[in-house]
């Protein structure tokens, strides 16, 4: 089998989005081609494919106003997916494949900072930009590379920080951190940690445990054992769900129990009581609206999702709107450099920084590519519904706290 074909194989199914760009074949101006890899199975398989129709989102979009302008010629847009499986080892290939067998213009990155970190020595070597919309751990901009730009996901050591300031302000003194032993998680839990100290907040656990635990009791109870008011473990969304249903199963009665994920539709349905009263964070809901200065607002946003994936499991969530934002801001670098060369790509996005509102947020860079905004809203799930519960300015309701002890829910 010719490696190419092997390739395919392995990333099957492959999937060629054309949304809104059927007729750019017949037309004598090639469409701007742009890489993406989804997981079709695994640990991010569901993030993934939420950052997936976001993206479709954007084509839909910038596809109905004719393209993107480069040379002084509309140019549509398709996307070029192949699967990735969740699988760090298989990354580096498929990107190789997008970039040299089906020559992608520029490429999106991955779900994932494990994903991400794998994708950067290929489009790096290859000199192809690439356009970072989920990846947050800080290692992956020290390694030097040119080419890429997290356009709309926060550092991830200042991603768990507002958590920490909603916590303090709430009064909470003791906080025990865990988190599963990823880029990802570790970063996020090292930045809330350093700042939880700043703030003059004690720490009373910092525990890392292995990626596929599936029992949390031993770390429950260590937890609890610390004298934490707070529990603040970082893991992904199928782990939350199981932290949250083995915090109630053992009757772990903490003030206040933070999980990133669990304001997430899927959290949501599948968890049900396991996630009242759980602090959790999101870009997109219906209480949340920036002023955008480019691209679709939320509601717009939330509408194309509806009309395009009409039959999707879930609603729309922060992972959709941030491969959304992404897009916006990829059109944007592409017109800001009337080119689609890597390096005219990363001086348009440093001189685009500061200057763009997408409905996911402001976008700000450093020269690494680096994320400084884009921070999140705290929530809390309670009984009747999520409601913003910081920062104040946004706030739609004041905070439990402490919350019910669960034999008086």
């Amino acid at each position: 089998m010719q490696r190419r074909t092997f390739l395919l194989a392995l990333a099957a199914p492959v999937l060629m989005v054309t949304i809104g760009a059927s007729t750019a074949s017949a037309q004598a101006d090639k469409p701007i081609r742009i890489g993406m890899t989804v997981s079709s199975a695994g640990t991010f398989a569901l993030a993934a494919q939420s950052g997936h129709r976001g993206a479709q989102i954007w084509v839909d979009d910038v596809n109905s106003r004719g393209g993107i302008a480069v040379g002084g010629k509309k140019r549509k847009v398709e996307l070029v997916i192949l699967d990735d499986r969740s699988d760090k080892q298989l990354v580096p290939r498929v990107y190789e494949t997008l970039i040299k067998d089906e020559k992608v213009d520029l490429v999106f990155g991955p779900f994932g900072s494990t994903l991400t970190a794998a994708a950067a020595n290929t489009t790096e070597t290859n000199g192809t930009f690439m356009v970072i919309w989920s990846a947050s751990a800080d290692s992956i901009y020290k390694q030097g590379y040119k080419y890429i730009v997290s356009a709309t996901q926060i550092a991830g050591t200042l991603l768990g920080q507002p958590a920490v300031r909603a916590l303090h302000s709430m009064g909470v003194k003791k906080v025990a951190f865990a988190y599963v032993d990823e880029p990802f998680p570790a970063a996020l839990t090292q930045g809330a940690i350093d700042l939880a100290k700043q703030l003059g907040m004690q720490v009373t656990m910092d525990e890392k445990f292995a990626k596929g635990t599936k029992d949390f009791n031993i770390l429950i109870q260590k937890a609890k054992a610390s004298g934490a008011e707070a529990f603040y473990p970082t893991a992904y969304e199928g782990d939350q769900m199981t932290i949250a249903r083995q915090i109630r199963e053992t009757n772990a009665d903490f003030k206040a129990v933070y999980l990133v994920y669990a304001s997430q539709p899927q959290f949501l349905q599948q968890s049900g009581k396991d996630g009242h009263y759980v602090f959790s964070q999101t870009l997109l809901h219906e209480k949340i609206n920036w002023k955008v200065t480019h691209g679709l607002n939320r509601a717009q946003m939330v509408a194309s999702y509806n009309r395009l994936f009409p039959n999707a499991q879930y609603p729309g969530d922060f992972q959709t709107i941030l491969a959304y934002g992404a897009g916006v801001i990829t059109e944007e670098m592409i017109k800001t450099a009337d080119s689609l060369d890597a390096a005219k790509l990363k001086a348009a996005a440093l001189k685009l920084s500061g200057k763009i509102v997408t409905a996911t947020g402001e976008y700000q860079i450093d020269e690494t590519g680096k994320q400084y905004k884009n921070e999140f809203s705290i929530m809390q799930t309670l009984p009747n519904g999520l409601e913003v519960v910081y920062p104040p300015a946004v706030a739609t309701a004041k905070p439990v706290y402490p919350v019910p002890v669960f034999a008086k829910r």
